[in-house]
């Protein structure tokens, strides 16, 4: 009898700890939503009220394991910092960050950060290269992943400064790929160097 009432219990605390974070993993997702929408019609000048702001544990709530489809801002934009940096420092991340939310609301790119993020991937000249390389994009890295998680938070609550000076191009350092030559160099990482048109 007193196990079935612990196991009981257990069950109940278990649970309300899942539907807990199933709530904050919506309040997130629902927030990028919205935020995504303010940054294609405002750009840079989209203030955040509080209310509106995505706050740490419910960023932390979203995709725990770095598997969950590519199917909102929140995800698709920590994904895309994690596996385009790939283990480099938090500079580099914000500075991929900023990339993809200045292509938001911009003509040359789409209005939604999953598909600035999947851009060319129907040709095969993916914006992004992790898109494409016909690798698994599971997570590997919980650390390296909850801190994407966390600059993607504030990249999309407009609390990250954009260093990259309104890039909407980068490439890594060991490369140089011909269309650099088109813009202007405005900003540089240990690794990747930034322009824009």
């Amino acid at each position: 009898m007193r196990f079935k009432w612990v196991a009981a219990c257990f069950a109940i605390t278990f649970l309300g700890v899942a539907s807990g974070q199933e709530r904050a993993e919506q309040a997130a997702e629902d927030k990028a939503q919205l935020l995504e929408q303010k940054a294609v019609e405002k750009g840079d000048k989209a203030r955040v009220p509080k209310s509106q702001a995505i706050t740490a544990p419910e960023a932390q709530a979203v995709d725990p394991a770095g598997a969950a489809p590519l199917d909102d801002a929140l995800t698709c934009l920590a994904r895309s910092i994690y596996w385009e940096i790939k283990g480099g420092p938090a500079t580099e991340m914000e500075a991929v960050a900023s990339v993809v939310m200045n292509r938001l609301g911009h003509d040359d790119f789409p209005d939604t950060v999953c598909a600035v993020v999947k851009q060319g991937s129907e040709k095969r000249a993916c914006e992004f290269s992790w898109w494409c390389d016909g690798r698994a994009d599971q997570v590997k890295e919980d650390d390296q992943y909850a801190l994407a998680k966390e600059i993607a938070r504030k990249a999309l609550n407009k609390q990250l400064p954009d260093r990259t000076h309104g890039a909407l191009y980068f490439h890594d350092k060991t490369v140089k790929p011909g269309w650099a030559k088109k813009y202007v160099r405005t900003a540089e990482t240990r690794n990747f160097l930034f322009y824009r048109p």
